[in-house]
C-alpha cells in the first residue's frame, strides 16, 4: 500500500516523516483534545509522527505551547489553541479555527479533555454522598458534556465533506463500577454517545467509537501511584499501573484505525486498546509489553485464594466480552 507508486510514467516514494517513517497521515487534519499532558499528549504525539496536522488544546498557555513544541518533533505540524472545555464560546473558537484555517477540513477528533483526575485520587474511597454534589460538573462538565459540544461542531465538518472519525476516549468504568459514581455515570455517558452518534452519522461516511485504554502510566499515575512511597499506595493497583501501556499506545491505534478500509464496520463501537494492538500487530513504545485486561490471569489474581492459578493459565486466554457484558447487565 506504501510503496513506490507509478503515476504518468514516473514513480514516486511515499510521504515520510523526520524519523524517515511513513507518513499515514499525511495530509489530515485532526482536533485532540485536552493534550498538553497525558493520553491526549501521547495521541497527538502519534498523530504528527504520522504527519497529520494536530490542533490540541488545554487550559495553561506555557504548558500548551512546550507540548506542542515536543509534538511537531514528531514530524507532522502541532497547532496549540488554548481552549477551556467547560466554555461553549471557547469551544466553538476552536471549530471556526480549523474550519477558516483549513478550509472547512476536519478529518479525526479526539475528545479526551478531562478535569476529574485530582479530584478522583484525593476522594478515592469515599462514598458519594460524602462528596459535594460539584464532584458531579467537576467530573463530567469537561469529561462528558463538552465531548458532545466537540462532537457536534466537528460532524458539522465532517458531514459536509462526507468523511470523518470521531474517538471519544473512555473506559472500563462504563461498563463496571471504577472509583466513583460520577465517573462511571460519565463513561457510561461516553460509550453511548458514541454509539447513538454513530446511527445518525453512517449514512455521511463518518464513524465515531469509544477507545478504551487499559491502565495507562500518565504523569500523575507515576507521581500519585508508580513512584509515591509503598505505604500510601494500594501495591495491586501499584502493580496493575506497573505493567500498563504508555500514552502513545492509544496513538498508535488511533492511527491504524484511521487507515482501516472497514472502519465504517467498527463505528458505534467500544474499542481496546489491546484488542486493537493485536488486531493490527502494534508494539507499544520502548518495546512495553501491552497487558491484556481481559485476561483471564489477570482476572484470577484479583480474588485471594485463587492467585495459585495464574500461572497455569496461559496469558492468551480471555474473558469472552459477552462475559463481561452479562457481568454488567442492569436486566
Amino acid at each position: 500500500m506504501f510503496g513506490s507508486v507509478g503515476y504518468g510514467g514516473a514513480a514516486f516514494s511515499p510521504i515520510r516523516n523526520v524519523r524517515g517513517e511513513m507518513a499515514q497521515l499525511a495530509g489530515k487534519v485532526c482536533v485532540v483534545t485536552g493534550a498538553s499532558r497525558g493520553i491526549g499528549k501521547g495521541i497527538a504525539l502519534q498523530l504528527c509522527g504520522a504527519g497529520a496536522t494536530v490542533y490540541i488544546t488545554g487550559r495553561n498557555s506555557e504548558t500548551l505551547r512546550e507540548a506542542a513544541n515536543e509534538i511537531e518533533n514528531r514530524g507532522g505540524r502541532c497547532l496549540p489553541v488554548r481552549c477551556d472545555s467547560t466554555n461553549d464560546l471557547e469551544i466553538q473558537s476552536l471549530f471556526d479555527q480549523v474550519k477558516k484555517e483549513q478550509n472547512g477540513r476536519l478529518d479525526i477528533l479526539v475528545n479526551n479533555a478531562y478535569a476529574g483526575v485530582d479530584l478522583l485520587f484525593s476522594t478515592m474511597g469515599k462514598p458519594f454522598w460524602e462528596l459535594p454534589v460539584s464532584a458531579w460538573d467537576t467530573i463530567n462538565n469537561t469529561g462528558l458534556r463538552s465531548h458532545y459540544a466537540c462532537t457536534v461542531l466537528a460532524s458539522r465538518l465532517m458531514v459536509e465533506n462526507k468523511q470523518g472519525l470521531i474517538i471519544t476516549i473512555s473506559s472500563f468504568g462504563g461498563l463496571r463500577y471504577l472509583f466513583s459514581v460520577p465517573y462511571g455515570v460519565g463513561k457510561a455517558a461516553c460509550d453511548r454517545m458514541a454509539a447513538d452518534t454513530a446511527i445518525e452519522l453512517r449514512r455521511h461516511g463518518v464513524a465515531s467509537v469509544s477507545l478504551w485504554p487499559g491502565a495507562v502510566q500518565t504523569e500523575i499515575v507515576r507521581e500519585q501511584i508508580i513512584e509515591a512511597p509503598a505505604e500510601k499506595v494500594n501495591q495491586k493497583m501499584r502493580k496493575l499501573f506497573l505493567e500498563g501501556e504508555t500514552t502513545e499506545l492509544s496513538g498508535k491505534c488511533i492511527v491504524s484505525l484511521a487507515n482501516d478500509p472497514k472502519l465504517m464496520k467498527k463505528s458505534g463501537k467500544v474499542l481496546w486498546t489491546c484488542d486493537l494492538a493485536s488486531e493490527y500487530k502494534l508494539s507499544d513504545i520502548e518495546g512495553k509489553r501491552i497487558a491484556r485486561f481481559n485476561s483471564l490471569k489477570g482476572a484470577v489474581l484479583q480474588f485471594p485464594g485463587f492467585e495459585w492459578l495464574a500461572p497455569f493459565i496461559p496469558g492468551f486466554v480471555t474473558i469472552p466480552k459477552w462475559v463481561l457484558t452479562l457481568s454488567g447487565s442492569k436486566f
